[in-house]
């Protein structure tokens, strides 16, 4: 009786996850004839972003130690290089030893722990010459107790009515909130902003908290700062949450689903429960992309690392991440890679590079094909992204992203299943094939039948 509960449930799911597809295909027709207030940099479509933890990357944790890792980066196949804030930290009510970048103490200098701005100007002059793109960290809601402001133009600043002082972060005692109601807020922000792009060239921002900040600033400040250069905008929220920031953004974190393939891993939920948060974010449409990871700098230092918290399932992830419709990101030493290892936010302490970078082929493959590959482009609302059907959507997870006559197939195993045996029954799937990792070539037009291991991939180019 027990099993014959379990396979209703089962069924009751499937049917629920199928309805729910179909009314998300239903949004997603109607959101993708919304038109975004802001065009994405070409080739944004087709990168990938790494972010650098310049204090931790090296023992030097330098500029110029750091430029010794660009040819390895360069050859790993990085095409985006996002940098943590690099500008001078607070040091009144400071973390740790050394604090936490992101509480700033000028929006227009260099932390000398990093070097100088010479050095970072250097910095990127060399990523561009080798074909990189630079990015940095903005932290545009809040600053350190001691910012210049703080002296120059407390008005900028929102107050606390109880304490009489500045407003402290939610939840972060080191930070205090600026006023995005004063104009000259606004504007002196924006200013800053600008000052990086015409000092250094850098080619966007990734927007700490950009949720956190009105919005209103943000509509102001991308075509002001984009009329310097076009630039590529990260914001770290969740379009699910705050839809209305993805009008002005470029791409946005997927927090609902690194949390939900988390609980997937750790409580043996249903496939369909991640499945139904993927009909959520297709539904958003291609006007934004989604920027997909199984680690960051928060999740490495407070809640562990992919290992930590995904096991047997975090490459898996990681090849969800560089071939679902949107943007991959990695963290700094994943490639080595960082099973066990929580790096040290507000003390040094280096990544532990051995020279092996373990990983570094595994990213490598993936991220060229994403970059070669059009059928991969994230937010092209050309590119055809399909849920194939197979014989075991209980364990199955396989996809299909096409663009005309080019083709990758995706097919995931996420569960701890030996031996699994299953069919993909879907038309869409013809032709040879090449699997990305093996080079064996396989010809689906007649025969779908798989056998895959606990939590395997198999990426296959047409």
């Amino acid at each position: 009786m027990r099993y014959l509960l379990l396979a209703i449930s089962l069924s009751v799911l499937l049917s629920a996850c199928k309805l729910m597809k179909k009314e998300d295909e239903k949004e997603t027709k109607s959101k993708k004839s919304m038109t975004k207030a802001f065009n994405t940099p070409g080739w944004a479509h087709s990168t990938n972003i790494y972010e650098v933890n310049i204090r931790q990357y090296s023992p030097e944790g330098t500029f110029n130690a750091f430029a010794n890792e660009l040819p390895r980066l360069k050859d790993m196949g990085v095409q985006t290089l996002w940098f943590m804030p690099i500008t001078p930290i607070a040091q009144k009510n400071k973390k740790g030893t050394l604090g936490s970048p992101y509480a700033c103490s000028d929006y227009t200098s260099i932390n000398p722990e990093f070097g100088t701005m010479d050095d970072f100007k250097n910095l990127v002059r060399q990523a561009h010459e080798m074909g990189f793109k630079v990015i940095i960290d903005w932290v545009a809601n809040h600053t350190g107790w001691d910012h210049r402001w703080t002296k120059e133009h407390p008005e900028y600043y929102l107050k606390d009515s109880v304490t009489n002082d500045f407003h402290i972060a939610s939840g972060m005692d080191d930070i205090i909130e600026l006023d995005f109601n004063n104009p000259a807020t606004v504007q002196a922000m924006i200013d800053a902003m600008k000052f990086w792009v015409t000092e250094c060239d850098i080619d966007g921002f990734r927007c700490d908290l950009a949720s956190w900040v009105e919005l209103h600033f943000w509509q102001k400040a991308r075509p002001e700062v984009d009329a310097v250069k076009p630039l590529f905008w990260l914001g770290e929220f969740d379009e699910l949450e705050t839809p209305d920031y993805g009008k002005v953004f470029d791409a946005s974190y997927t927090w609902t689903w690194m949390h939900k393939t988390k609980d997937f891993y750790q409580q043996h939920l249903p496939l369909s429960a991640i499945d139904s948060i993927l009909y959520r974010y297709s539904a958003i449409g291609d006007g934004s992309m989604r920027a997909w990871f199984t680690s960051n700098h928060d999740e490495n230092s407070w809640n562990g690392t992919e290992y930590e918290k995904y096991g047997d399932m975090a490459k898996a992830l990681a090849v969800f991440s560089a071939t679902w419709n949107g943007v991959p990101l990695i963290y700094s030493g994943q490639e080595l890679p960082l099973i066990n290892k929580r790096l040290e936010f507000f003390e040094k302490d280096p990544i532990p590079w051995n020279g092996k970078n373990e990983l570094h082929d595994f990213y490598k493959t993936l991220f060229t094909l994403k970059k070669n590959n059009p059928a991969l482009r994230g937010g092209d609302s050309t590119i055809k992204t399909i849920h194939l059907a197979t014989t075991d959507d209980g364990h199955i997870l396989a996809y299909l992203r096409k663009s005309a006559d080019r083709e990758v197939l995706v097919v995931l195993n996420l569960s701890a299943e030996k031996d699994l045996h299953f069919d993909i029954t879907d038309e869409n799937l013809k032709g040879v094939f090449k699997n990305v990792f093996s080079g064996a070539a396989n010809d689906f037009t007649t025969e779908k039948s798989f056998e895959m291991q606990p939590w395997e991939y198999l990426v296959y180019e047409k």
